[in-house]
């Protein structure tokens, strides 16, 4: 099938590669001149396991192609993803400025049937309101539908996500547009046994409640962490006793420093604004986003604890991206901890195996170590913020020996409290 994707950024990339290995014809557009001439060439924008080697061979054999030609995308496509970023705005709710304009634009040249397809995450409604603005953006009426088609990628494993996806959310109420898009996903009917048809309206609104009942669970665990330390309880054990339950499961119930990227913060305060919009109580959601937000300051607590003063003391911090797999640092927990651990006077040393290069955007101000072994070294304490594979295979009898004092603020709790303290650190972690 010949497919468009609108917006090449993580999900229009993630999306449009995979369409073209599933064997379509894919044209990926964006206004990124420099960010196109890479991407035919090969080079990416992101990290994301997997997506070069689907870029470089999809390329090669000419089934995708990026290009600045909104036009061309348009009149050479049967099927357009909108694709482009809804960040959040004023007042929390999403920007929809990009979503609008790439409507305007397909309006203006689409020139036969067409099945657009809203991919980006927005709000209840905006299905019809993109008909209505490609509608009256058109030189002539030319019949199409528009789809509401939510992605449910996770960073570091989106590739996987969307060659074998654990649901499939189709929007429409047309027919014609429906078979065509269960058409497109038909090479990924023997993976998935969910394929959900849906109004667009109510699939709109399965993408935030998702994400929103996510984070729920992530702030619920964290919250809970906190007795379960002050009762001397085991918030591991507690979280695997909860996940035996098959209503409740295991995912998402893992006590830590809470949750970032762009998508969970973003959308739940959209999620909330939409609520209140509709004369909605947000009690739950409010509740939700105070305890992440608490969960990252009581890290630096921990740390201030300490010592007498943070002044001049040297914190080495490992993982500076939001979560493992990736290098995306977007309300990352590490922000705000190194930027509360600074206030204090702290110097920082951090270390991330793919993120530094996003971190030296945020931070001119600290030292980057070139392993974890190089960044501890010397440091009166060492804060693991992110759950990096790489962290948990470590020789624990060398940290010891690199750090200058034996602290170990654990925000992801990935080593056990009993073999740290027979080692010898002074081992601090979430809810244990």
């Amino acid at each position: 099938m010949k497919v468009g994707v609108v917006g090449v950024g993580y999900v229009g990339l993630v999306v449009g590669s995979c369409l073209s290995k599933l064997g379509n014809r894919v044209i990926c557009v964006d206004i990124d001149t420099k960010k196109i001439q890479n991407l035919n060439k090969g080079i990416l924008p992101i990290y994301e396991p997997g997506l070069k080697e689907i870029v470089e061979t999809n390329i090669k054999e000419k089934r995708l192609l990026f290009t600045t030609n909104l036009k061309d995308c348009v009149t050479n496509s049967d099927i357009i993803f909108i694709a482009v970023g809804t960040p959040q705005g004023e007042d929390n709710k999403a920007d929809l400025s990009y979503v609008t304009a790439a409507a305007k634009d397909i309006g203006k040249y689409i020139n036969s049937y067409k099945v657009i397809v809203i991919k980006s995450t927005v709000p209840v409604g905006e299905s019809e309101r993109i008909k209505k603005i490609i509608m009256e953006n058109q030189t002539k009426r030319i019949p199409f539908d528009v789809v509401s088609n939510p992605e449910f990628l996770r960073e570091g494993s989106a590739v996987n996500d969307f060659l074998e996806p654990s649901r499939i959310i189709i929007g429409t109420e047309s027919e014609k547009a429906k078979e065509i898009m269960l058409s497109l996903y038909k090479p990924l009917e023997s993976k998935n046994k969910h394929i959900l048809v849906v109004d667009n309206r109510s699939a709109e609104l399965i993408k935030y409640a998702s994400n929103a009942f996510l984070a729920t669970k992530i702030s619920f665990i964290n919250e809970l962490s906190r007795l379960a330390e002050k009762t001397k309880a085991d918030i591991k054990s507690i979280a695997k006793g909860m996940g035996l339950d098959p209503r409740i499961g295991p995912k998402f119930l893992r006590a830590g420093v809470g949750y970032g990227g762009s998508c969970f913060p973003k959308d739940i305060r959209a999620l909330i604004q939409i609520m209140r919009e509709h004369d909605c109580s947000t009690h739950i959601l409010d509740a939700v986003e105070k305890v992440n937000e608490e969960q990252r300051f009581l890290l630096v607590e921990k740390v201030k604890s300490l010592f007498e003063s943070l002044n001049g003391k040297k914190i080495a911090i490992w993982g500076l991206s939001f979560k493992p797999n990736t290098d995306d640092m977007r309300e990352a927990p590490a922000i705000t901890i190194i930027k509360e651990l600074q206030k204090e006077g702290a110097l920082i040393r951090a270390f991330d195996p793919i993120a530094i290069k996003e971190a030296e955007k945020i931070f001119s101000n600290i030292e980057y170590g070139e392993n974890p072994y190089d960044t501890i070294k010397g440091c009166d304490a060492l804060v693991i913020v992110t759950e990096w594979g790489v962290f948990r295979k470590l020789d624990k009898k060398k940290i010891r020996e690199l750090l200058k004092e034996p602290n170990i603020i654990d925000g992801r709790n990935i080593y056990e409290p009993k073999e740290m303290e027979k080692l010898g650190f002074n081992y601090i972690c979430i809810g244990r």
